[in-house]
C-alpha cells in the first residue's frame, strides 16, 4: 500500500460480464463534465467504499488513471455490460458528508460547472493530501497469537508487551509500546519475530497552532436598538427554522456585538456557528475578539499552511469546535452541527470567486441554510441592492440599527469639488481643504486615514507626443510606475520592466509619469508634514505575514498619526481617535466600466467615513472629487443608504439589470484576434436562434470585445445572457453548450452573476 493510498482493488481494467450482482460507483471528475460516469465497484472494495471518497479510475479512450470523486452507491441497473472498473481508493473515510455532497451538487447546477470541479475546490488541497499527518509503525497482536502464547516460553518483558497491547484500544507504536510496558525495545523486536505482534502503519496527525488561549471577555451590555435586533434573530434561532435576515446596521452601530451575542446562544444549544469575513478584514484581531467570547474557535483562510488548514478541518469536523471564523471558503466549514451562519459586511466583493467554480458565498450560504434548517445573517451598513431588494420585497427579513452606540452621530461629510483647486492644478494630491483639515485635525492631537484606491506612485506611464498610454505588452492596460523598486508594473499579470526611454509606438523621449497612487502620496504627505508619523497600506507594503496586523496595532497605540492606504483601511477597523478621513480620489472608482460602479464608490465611500467619529472625539470626512454632482457620491455624504438604494434600483430596473434579472457572462479567451471574435460571435447567434418557449424572453448582448480586450496575451470578447430567472439562462446556455465545437485554441468561461467586469 503506497502512501496516501488507501485500497487497491487488483481487478482487470475492464468489466465484461454482466453486472447482475455488482455494485456501481458514481464518480465526478475536476473536468466541465455535466454527469457522473459509473464504475464497477470491485469485491476487494464493496465493503469499504462510500460517497464522499476520491478513487482513481480509467478515463477516456485512452483509459489514463484520474482522480475522481464518488458521489453515489447503487446496484447496477439490469443489463448493464463493460464498465471500467475502479481502480483505487483513496480515502478510508469520506471527505464530504451526504448534505455537503447535496450542496456541491446544487453550486454545479446553479453556476453552469462541472460537480467535480466544485468538490475539487470546495476540499482543501491540504485535507485532500493530509498535510501535517505522518505514517508511523504500530503493532497489533496477530490473529493466532492467543494459542502460541498458551505454547510458549515468554520473559516478563515480553509478558509485558502482550499485556499492554490488549489493554489498548487499538495498535500501539513501539515506543508508546515500550513505556505501557515498562521495557526497552528488545521484547517487541523479539515478539515481532516470532509473529506475535504483527506491524501496521497509520496516519497521526501532528497538531497545529489554534493561537493559544485568549483573556476572556464577558458580554457588552446592550442597547435597546441591539436588543431589538438580536430578539428578531434569536426568533428562528429557537424556533429551529430557516430564515435570512439582513441586519442593516450604521457604521459604528454594534452589529458585531449582535452576531456575538447571538452565536451565544447557537452554542449554548451545542451547536456550531460560522462566521464569514471578507479576506482583508480576517486579522489576528478580528480572531481575538472571538476568541475571548467563545472556549474553542476554528480559523480557516487562503494564508493557513495546509498542515494548519488540515488540522482545524479535522477539529471541525470532528464537533469540537464552537465558532468558525473564515473568508469565503469557510462556507464549506464541515460542520457536523450546524446552528447559524453569519456574513458580516456581506457586500464586500471578495465574497464572490473569480475562477472555477465562480459561486457567490452568499448564496451558497443561503442554500446551505434551507438545507440544514438553520438561520442566515447578512450584516452591513451598505448591503448590496440584490440583499436590500429581497428584504423589501419580504423575501428575507429586515433588521434595521440606524443609530450608533452611545447616539453618537454619524461624521459630517463634506464634498470638495477639485476641478478649481489651486493645489491640486499644481499636480497635489492634496487639496487646500484637505491639507487644513490635515493641519488641524495633526494639532488636536488626533489621527488620520486618507483613503485612495490606486496602488504604485502613478497609475498612468504616457506618451506626451502621441498622446497615448504604454501598455503591458501582454495586456491592454496601462503600465503603472512602481518608484520605490524603478519598474513600470502590469497590475494584471505582473509583467515589470525599467522605465521606457522612449515611446514604444512613436520612439519620442517624451514619456511621462501622470496621476498619483498610494506611493506617490505617501511621499508627498511625509512631505508637507514632516512632523507626522505616516504608515502606508496596501498590497505592495504588506507582504510579509503578520504586517497588516502590526500596522493596525501601531496605529492603535497612537504610534502613526497618518495611516493612508487602498481599500484594505476602508472597513472593519476601529479607532477612537480618529479625527479626520480624507477620500483623495473618489472618482476612481466611478470610472470604471461596470454596472456596480456607482453602488461600489458609494459603499466604500460610506464604510470609509465610518472610521471616524466611533469614540469620544467627532470627527469628520472630506471627500476630494471632479464629479460632486453624481447620485453616488451625493448620497455618501448624506449617510443616505435608502435614497441612494431607491435612485439605483430605479436606474436598474429602468434597464432590466441585476437584481432585476440574472445575468451569465461567457468570456472567450485565444492567442488570435479574429478567431476569438469569430467564436464569440458565432455562439451568440447559436444562443439568439435557440431561443424558444419560455426562454423566447431571455437577451443575449453581444459579443463584444471584454473591458480588457487582451489579457496574458489572450484575446478576450464575451457576451451576455439575461433573463429574468437563473433556471431560464441555465436552460437556454444548456441547450446551445451540448453541441458546442469551439476551435481548439479558443477556450471560455461562463460566469452567473458576474461581479468583475473586466
Amino acid at each position: 500500500m503506497s502512501q496516501g493510498t488507501f485500497g487497491f482493488a487488483n481487478t482487470p481494467e475492464w468489466q465484461q460480464a454482466a453486472l447482475e450482482d455488482v455494485l456501481v460507483a458514481e464518480v465526478v471528475f475536476n473536468l466541465p463534465l455535466e454527469r457522473p460516469y459509473s464504475y464497477a465497484i470491485p469485491q476487494t472494495l464493496r465493503e469499504m467504499i462510500r460517497p464522499g471518497q476520491r478513487v482513481t479510475a480509467p478515463l477516456g479512450r485512452s483509459n489514463r488513471m484520474v482522480v475522481g470523486y464518488c458521489v453515489a452507491v447503487k446496484p447496477a441497473e439490469p443489463g448493464t455490460r463493460n464498465l471500467k472498473s475502479i481502480e483505487e481508493l483513496l480515502d478510508s473515510e469520506p471527505l464530504l458528508d451526504q448534505q455537503m455532497l447535496q450542496l456541491t451538487r446544487w453550486i454545479g447546477e446553479r453556476y453552469l460547472c462541472g460537480w467535480g470541479q466544485v468538490l475539487d475546490s470546495v476540499i482543501p488541497a491540504g485535507v485532500r493530501r493530509k498535510s501535517g499527518t505522518r505514517e508511523i509503525q504500530c503493532f497489533l497482536l496477530a490473529e493466532n497469537a492467543d494459542e502460541q502464547i498458551k505454547t510458549s516460553r515468554l520473559s516478563s518483558g515480553q509478558k509485558a508487551v502482550i499485556d499492554a497491547i490488549r489493554r489498548s484500544a487499538g495498535p500501539l507504536s513501539a515506543p508508546d509500546l515500550c513505556a505501557a510496558a515498562g521495557c526497552g525495545p528488545g521484547p517487541v523486536s523479539s515478539l515481532r519475530k516470532r509473529g506475535l505482534l504483527v506491524p501496521v502503519r497509520i496516519r497521526t496527525e501532528v497538531e497545529g497552532d489554534d493561537g493559544g488561549p485568549a483573556a476572556r471577555e464577558a458580554d457588552l451590555h446592550m442597547n435597546p436598538q441591539q436588543k431589538d435586533a438580536l430578539d428578531m434573530i434569536l426568533r428562528p434561532i429557537r424556533n429551529g427554522t430557516y430564515e435570512t435576515l439582513l441586519l442593516h446596521g450604521v457604521t459604528g452601530s454594534g452589529k458585531t456585538e449582535v452576531y456575538i451575542q447571538a452565536i451565544r446562544e447557537v452554542v449554548s444549544y451545542g451547536r456550531q456557528a460560522i462566521v464569514l469575513v471578507p479576506e482583508i478584514s480576517l486579522t489576528p484581531q478580528t480572531i481575538r475578539r472571538f476568541r475571548s467570547r467563545f472556549g474553542s474557535v476554528a480559523v480557516l483562510h487562503s494564508h493557513m499552511s495546509d498542515a494548519d488548514r488540515h488540522w482545524q478541518w479535522q477539529r471541525i469536523s470532528s464537533g469540537e469546535v464552537e465558532v468558525i471564523v473564515g473568508a469565503r471558503s469557510a462556507v464549506f466549514a464541515p460542520a457536523p452541527h450546524l446552528g447559524l451562519i453569519v456574513i458580516d459586511e456581506e457586500h464586500e466583493p471578495s465574497f464572490k470567486q473569480d475562477s472555477t467554480p465562480r459561486y457567490h458565498a452568499r448564496e451558497v450560504a443561503r442554500r446551505r441554510c434551507q438545507d440544514e434548517r438553520v438561520p442566515l445573517i447578512l450584516g452591513s451598513a451598505t448591503p448590496t441592492l440584490e440583499s436590500w431588494l429581497r428584504a423589501q420585497r419580504r423575501l428575507d427579513t429586515l433588521v434595521s440599527m440606524p443609530q450608533r452606540v452611545a447616539d453618537r452621530p454619524l461624521p459630517p461629510v463634506v464634498i470638495v469639488d477639485t476641478r478649481s483647486d489651486s493645489r491640486m492644478s499644481r499636480g497635489s494630491a492634496i487639496g487646500r481643504a484637505l491639507y487644513q483639515g490635515i493641519n488641524r485635525a495633526l494639532s488636536e492631537k488626533g489621527q488620520v486615514i486618507l483613503f485612495l484606491n490606486l496602488r504604485g506612485y502613478s497609475p498612468v506611464v504616457w506618451c506626451r507626443s502621441c498622446g497615448t498610454g504604454v501598455k503591458c505588452p501582454n495586456c491592454d492596460i496601462t503600465l503603472t510606475w512602481h518608484r520605490d523598486r524603478k519598474v513600470v508594473v502590469c497590475h494584471s499579470c505582473d509583467y515589470e520592466t525599467p522605465p521606457p526611454a522612449a515611446c514604444p509606438g512613436c520612439q519620442s523621449p517624451a514619456v511621462r509619469f501622470l496621476g498619483t497612487g498610494t506611493q506617490k502620496l505617501d511621499e508627498e504627505v511625509c512631505g508637507l508634514f514632516p512632523q507626522a508619523r505616516v504608515l502606508r497600506m496596501d498590497s505592495d507594503s504588506m507582504k510579509k505575514p503578520g504586517s497588516h496586523d502590526e500596522a493596525l496595532d501601531r496605529f492603535r497605540r497612537g504610534e502613526v498619526d497618518i495611516l493612508l492606504g487602498t481599500q484594505m483601511i476602508a472597513k472593519g477597523l476601529d479607532f477612537p481617535n480618529v479625527t479626520l478621513v480624507g477620500v483623495v480620489d473618489a472618482d476612481t472608482m466611478l470610472r470604471q466600466p461596470d454596472m456596480r460602479a456607482a453602488e461600489r464608490t458609494f459603499q466604500l465611500i460610506a464604510q470609509v467615513a465610518g472610521r471616524t467619529g466611533r469614540g469620544q472625539r467627532s470627527g469628520r470626512v472630506l471627500v476630494q472629487t471632479t464629479n460632486p454632482n453624481d447620485p453616488a457620491i451625493r448620497f455618501a455624504a448624506k449617510h443616505d443608504y435608502l435614497g441612494f438604494a431607491q435612485h439605483e434600483l430605479a436606474e436598474r430596473h429602468d434597464a432590466m439589470a441585476p437584481p432585476f434579472s440574472c445575468v451569465a457572462r461567457v468570456i472567450f479567451r485565444g492567442p488570435s484576434e479574429s478567431r476569438t471574435r469569430e467564436t464569440a460571435i458565432a455562439v451568440a447567434d447559436r444562443l439568439r436562434a435557440a431561443r424558444q418557449g419560455e426562454t423566447a424572453a431571455v437577451r443575449v448582448l453581444g459579443a463584444a470585445p471584454a473591458p480588457v480586450v487582451r489579457l496574458r496575451n489572450l484575446w478576450r470578447f464575451h457576451l451576455q445572457i439575461c433573463g429574468k430567472t437563473t433556471e431560464l439562462v441555465r436552460d437556454l446556455w444548456q441547450s446551445v453548450e451540448k453541441t458546442l465545437s469551439l476551435p481548439e485554441e479558443v477556450e471560455f468561461a461562463i460566469d452567473v452573476d458576474p461581479m468583475n467586469a473586466r
